[in-house]
Order: structure tokens, then sequence, then C-alpha cells
């Protein structure tokens, strides 16, 4: 437990991490890799590049910093993280390492201001917040192998049938290698995949939305194929995917993880909302709601450019016109001249919203990329949702809407 002293320095730093903090995790991950190569093998190299890792690994220890009196308060963003954790391999031997280095940047970054007692106080911190990490993720270890076809590590996946949704994305079902039970997972998880990529000197790791129900004898996840652009490097894991892996092929999974879960606590109507990609998870969580709910009113809105990079949409029109309790609506923001069956065009906007949502009072499940999560969490407040009944995923390091 940290002593009221080292509470009062952590708090007094929290002005200069405000500042300091991109800068601080930015070194810190350049020393890491220098020093622990090896742990390129778990990290999400892309994620590194655009900043990403950074900027959550800075969030994270500002929002440390100014609750580390009650440390309870963030412990929804530590499981959501330790999610991750148990999902990528980290073990509480990792921990240490990345103490070091975190305290070494922050002296590196802060100079002289950056004073023994701060340092000292900021190790004993760290090693309570670790220590919360560890326990957590160790929980999480043991339920992931101790579930029924559950398993530890990481375990191989035949790919039994590979299907194009259209010109990006592709669906990947998946069935033990082993011939073994299928773990369960709640819809809207996510597992890991990894891959040994020719000519790449480390494994790379990436999660991926599982995209059909729980109630199936196969997992399946749906890659979008991310093409190099002027601004964007090309996504060398979904390009592996879908240039490299054939029906028949192994992929080597972990077991389910992920916060983001659909509630079967009450039988309020639930609204789905899907922003491209994004819509993966949510294919999932109304797959299942039809089947273990088919009385729950279920709207389900998915945003897309045009029917050439709609995906699923045959999916979602095929579960509408089997259960009358669920009605689905598609938005093209440029629909091309041979397009039909959508509902609206342009943008999903607020008057739209309120002519096809029953109810505010319900819950709702959006995804997507940053900016649209940014749009639809603004509307649906403005229409007077909740925050409680607001669910969403980040694909990535987690961010702020």
């Amino acid at each position: 437990m940290l002593s009221q002293h080292d509470i009062s320095i952590i708090k007094s730093t929290v002005p200069v991490l405000e500042v300091h903090g991109r800068d601080i995790t930015t070194r810190f991950y350049q020393m890491l890799f220098e020093h622990h190569p090896e742990l390129l093998n778990i990290f999400n190299h892309a994620n590194q590049k655009k900043g990403k890792q950074q900027a959550a690994l800075a969030n994270m220890v500002y929002a440390a910093a100014q609750h580390i009196d009650q440390l309870e308060a963030v412990l929804p963003a530590v499981k959501e993280v330790a999610h991750k954790h148990r999902s990528l391999g980290v073990l509480p031997e990792h921990y240490p390492i990345v103490g070091k280095y975190l305290l070494l940047a922050i002296k590196e970054v802060l100079g002289d201001a950056a004073t023994d007692e701060i340092i000292q106080a900021w190790n004993n911190a760290y090693g309570i917040i670790a220590s919360v990490f560890i326990d957590i993720e160790q929980e999480m270890y043991a339920e992931a192998e101790g579930q029924q076809g559950g398993w530890s590590g990481f375990r191989f996946f035949t790919v039994d049938k590979i299907v194009d949704e259209n010109e990006l994305i592709r669906s990947f079902y998946l069935i033990p290698s082993d011939g073994g039970a299928l773990a369960s997972f709640t819809p809207g998880q996510y597992v890991s995949v990894k891959v040994a990529i020719p000519g790449e000197p480390y494994t790379q790791i990436r999660q991926y939305s599982l995209s059909a129900g729980p109630h199936e004898s196969y997992y399946r996840i749906s890659v979008k194929r991310e093409d190099e652009s002027p601004d964007v490097p090309a996504g060398k894991v979904s390009t592996y995917l879908h240039n490299e892996v054939k029906e028949g092929d192994k992929l080597s999974l972990s077991a389910p993880a992920g916060e983001f879960q659909m509630s079967y606590s009450d039988d309020r109507p639930v609204v789905f909302i899907g922003g491209g990609i994004g819509v993966t998870p949510l294919m999932s969580m109304v797959n299942a709601t039809v089947q273990q709910q088919p009385n729950r009113r279920v709207t389900f809105i998915h945003a897309a450019h045009n029917g050439k990079v709609h995906a699923m949409g045959s999916e979602v029109r095929k579960l509408e016109d089997s259960n009358d309790k669920l009605s689905a609506h598609f938005c093209y923001s440029n629909p091309l001249p041979e397009d039909n069956g959508y509902s609206k065009t342009g943008r999903i906007d607020q008057s739209w919203l309120q002519e096809i949502i029953p109810t505010t009072d319900a819950h709702f499940y959006f995804c997507g990329p940053l900016s649209f999560m940014k749009s639809i969490r603004d509307l649906l407040t403005s229409c007077g949702v909740r925050e409680e009944d607001l669910h969403y995923e980040f694909f990535g390091p987690k961010e702020v809407l």
C-alpha cells in the first residue's frame, strides 16, 4: 500500500504528465525495444508506427497518477488492457522490464525535475499497479484455460472455409486442428492471430473480432485487407491473410478475450450501429441475440461507402426475414448507380436515427473508425441516450471519444 507521502508526490506530477506523457512513453518504447527486441514478437508494430500505443500508454499513466489513491476508479480500463495482455501472452516476468524502462524514460525526459524522491515514489506506485495487472491477468489466464474447450497460449486452428464478403473483406472459418472442443465466448469478443510472415524477423499478432455467434461449431473472423495508401503502409497481417492463407492452412489463435460484450441481463430493445469493418463484432451480437432472445426488439444499422464494399448485408437481411423483431437499415455515403436495398444516402444523422430507433431506453452497441464512433456517440447523447447504455469498441489501443 502506498504511503500518503508517495501519493502526494505522484499527484503532484499529474500536470507534468499531461504535458510530457507522450514524450515519456515514446522514449520508453524506444529503450524497451532497443534492449529487449524479443518483445517485438508481442507488440503490434503498426500501432507503434502510428503512435497509437504511445498515446494509449500515456493516457493510462496519466489516469493512474490522477487516481493513485483510488485505483478502483480506473479498474474498468485496467480490465480492458488486461484482456489484451492475456490475449497477446503478456506474463508477470514482463512487468519488471517495463517498469525499469518506464522509470528511465521519466528520468530522461523530465531531467532534473525528476528528483530521486519522485522516481522512488513512482517506483513504489508502479509496483502496486503492476501487481493489480498481474493478479487480474492470472485470473484471466486460468479462466481461459479452465473453461470447456479452453487453452493457454496459442492453439492451431485449421481454415475450414474462406468467403469473400466484398472486394476488401474476407471471412475465415476456423476449426480446432486438434479436433478438440471449441471454447465458448461472449459476442463482441476477439481472438489474437499470430503469424510468422516470411522475411519478417518477428512474429506478428493482430486481434480480430469474432463475427459469428457462439452457438456455431466454428470461429469466424472477417478481415479487411489494408492496402497501401499515401499516408498508411499496407497492413502486413491483413495482406498476408488475404494473399497467402488458403483453405486447409493453419492459424495460431489465443483464446477469446475482450470487454466489449453483449449483455443479456435484460430484454430492453438493442440497437447495433456499425461503420465499415466495425460491423464484425456486431454480427456476432445480432446472430446471438436472434438465436437466444428471439422476442427482443433489435435495430441493426450499418454505414458503408456503397454496395461494393458493404459486407454481410445479405446475412443481415436473412436474419431480418426470419425474425419480425429485427429491422435492418443500411446507409451508403457514396452509392453506386447499380446499388439498391439501402435506406439512406449520405451520413447517419440525428433526424434519421430518431426516425428508425424505436426508443432511447435501449442498449446501444457501436463500432467503427474513430471519427465514426465520435459522431455516433454525439448523436446518441443528443437523442437522450444514457451514458450507461452506450457500449463501444476500439480496434487497437484505447482512444478518446
